[in-house]
């Protein structure tokens, strides 16, 4: 991803994808994107996040929920990028017997390792315990998590010996949240401990508690630069 904080919308992505897919979806006959699904994905765009993360509307997944919103982040240092992930709002109106709500939260989180840490044999309860301490440290309240903590390992030989064996941790996880007025969840404190938690799988301090230093969630950046 190129670093492009505080740069404004350029209409592409983000809320007007979903309001593409409502006017679709009233040709077709189908009720129109519900108001609880549209303040969530407006509160969304609205969170003030830590500047180290950059955030940006990706597609959604099609096939999860009848509404998708996608987000992907990486989390920087200089031009060093040290994290990245994916974090999915699903929505179902009528409800979804394994979430015990209407909304569901989906994350992959990636991250290279230093070789000491990746040979620690806690590891994956570690990184678990950072989600759910991500959630917990900002009062959230939620139901259903779920996932995985797989710890990979690469080693290079014949036209790549030369390149130094590299671990990876990656998180796949997802949680439902507590639905607040209006049948909202509180999806931008989500989105703040989401990166909170990218910041630490990607070895950056915690924020201090009320540090001005955040920024609002860029409306589009430049092509990625991986």
């Amino acid at each position: 991803m190129a670093a492009a904080q505080g740069r404004s919308s350029d209409g592409t992505g983000g809320m007007d994808d979903v309001k593409d897919t409502q006017a679709k979806e009233r040709g077709a006959g189908v009720p129109e994107v519900p108001p609880a699904f549209n303040s969530a994905v407006e509160a969304l765009r609205n969170a003030r996040l830590r500047p180290q993360v950059e955030v940006e509307p990706t597609p959604a997944p099609q096939r999860l929920a009848p509404y998708a919103y996608a987000l992907e982040a990486v989390v920087l240092d200089g031009e060093q990028e040290l994290a990245d992930g994916r974090l999915v709002l699903l929505h179902d109106p009528a409800g979804h017997d394994a979430w015990h709500g209407t909304f569901r939260l989906v994350t992959l989180v990636r991250a290279e390792l230093e070789p000491e840490m990746a040979a620690d044999p806690l590891l994956p309860e570690v990184c678990w315990s950072w989600l759910t301490g991500a959630l917990q440290s900002r009062g959230l309240t939620y139901g259903e998590p779920s996932g995985t903590v797989t710890r990979a390992s690469s080693h290079y030989f014949g036209g790549l010996s030369e390149r130094p064996a590299a671990s990876q941790i990656e998180i796949r996880a997802s949680w439902t949240p507590l639905e607040g007025l209006g049948g909202v969840p509180d999806t931008a404190a989500h989105l703040a401990s989401w990166c909170d938690l990218l910041a630490q799988v990607g070895g950056l301090p915690p924020a201090a508690p009320g540090d001005g230093s955040v920024v609002t969630l860029p409306q589009r950046r430049g092509p990625q630069s991986r």
